[in-house]
């Protein structure tokens, strides 16, 4: 599990994981509504992480599992 911060402009949501000083933008996500936002989340890079599903509210810390490499 890791620490992200998950922040929106305009119609970009950046995923920013402090420990790897790395920032990606979100290229698909499985649940993206007011109700329930999360779940298998795809950037950019191709790495693949998960959040468990909640109401959105950004920007937000939230833990996140990596299911990719």
């Amino acid at each position: 599990m890791a620490k992200v911060m998950l922040r929106q402009k305009g119609e970009t949501i950046y995923f920013y994981v402090a420990k790897k000083d790395m920032e990606e933008t979100i290229k698909a996500i499985e649940f993206d509504n007011e109700e329930k936002f999360g779940g298998k989340i795809t950037l950019n890079n191709g790495e693949e992480w998960f959040i468990d599903p909640a109401p959105k509210k950004l920007p937000s810390e939230v833990n996140a599992k990596r299911l990719s490499e």
